[in-house]
């Protein structure tokens, strides 16, 4: 974290070669590195996702207090900026899909020296990343889609539009982009970065999970109570796969997937699917 005070680097995630008697005794965070800590945490989300959070708690609450049923409501997610100009609207999805990265990029700053290998977002084991990237979104999306249906008809839910753009060239494109964008965004901060913070930080396995689902839940309160319950239990999913393996890129493989798949899927289907 900062220079002098407890940081990435006095943390071990692979088994070292000294023998017994000579590797160094484990030490615990002071009171003034647990401060150090807690201070960059809440720096880092609040310029990203746990400002996101508040201002989704805030949208809930506009929805509930509106005339009608929340499953009546509409939640909106990739739009249009200019839909009468295309390229402004291209090059508006394109500064957002930037801008929205930076908090990543600030992320990995703090885990500095090694940030990429601190929380495994490398290419050291593609195959491994793929795969299992691939078998956790299926795990998560069957089930996620029912339980957003579920939630839509007891009306504990918005009704989510994946995708609003025109029909233009760059549609789908920026489709994809915008899941990458999502993927790497939340699994970087909320998931490979938090969680190693908040272990530095001296909290429990039970805490840190908690902490990193409920985060991710809260900022989706925007699209109702499924959204929040449903990517809560991703969030103890994702966050006990990280504990267990220390890699961050399966993560960002299986929520790209996901996210393709419904923003795509949607703009190719809906107007010819009456279920979507």
């Amino acid at each position: 974290m900062i220079r002098g005070h407890w940081h990435a680097d006095h943390v071990t995630t692979q088994p070292t070669t000294q023998p017994a008697a000579t590797r160094p005794v484990p030490t615990q965070p002071t009171t003034t590195d647990r401060r150090a800590l807690r201070d960059e945490v809440l720096l880092v989300l609040g310029v990203s996702l746990g400002a996101s959070a508040v201002y989704s708690f805030l949208a809930l609450l506009a929805r509930l207090t509106a005339p009608g049923r929340l499953s009546e409501q509409q939640a909106t997610l990739n739009a249009s900026r200019a839909p009468e100009r295309p390229w402004l609207d291209l090059a508006y999805q394109l500064v957002d899909i930037g801008f929205a990265l930076v908090p990543v990029l600030l992320a990995l700053y703090m885990l500095r020296p090694e940030p990429l290998k601190v929380i495994g977002v490398d290419t050291r084991r593609p195959w491994f990343d793929l795969s299992t990237g691939a078998g956790l979104a299926a795990l998560i999306g069957i089930p996620g889609l029912g339980l957003y249906l579920a939630a839509h008809a007891l009306n504990l839910n918005a009704n989510v539009v994946p995708a609003a753009l025109p029909d233009v060239w760059w549609a789908v494109p920026i489709l994809v982009l915008s899941a990458a964008q999502n993927a790497v965004l939340e699994e970087v901060v909320v998931v490979g970065y938090l969680i190693t913070r908040l272990e530095q930080m001296g909290l429990k396995t039970a805490a840190v999970v908690a902490s990193s689902s409920l985060l991710r839940g809260a900022y989706h309160l925007y699209q109702g109570f499924g959204g929040f319950v449903g990517n809560a239990i991703m969030g103890v999913i994702f966050s006990v796969f990280f504990l267990r393996t220390r890699r961050t890129m399966p993560l960002i493989v299986a929520h790209t997937i996901l996210d393709v798949v419904a923003f795509v899927g949607y703009a190719l289907l809906h107007d010819r699917v009456s279920w979507i």
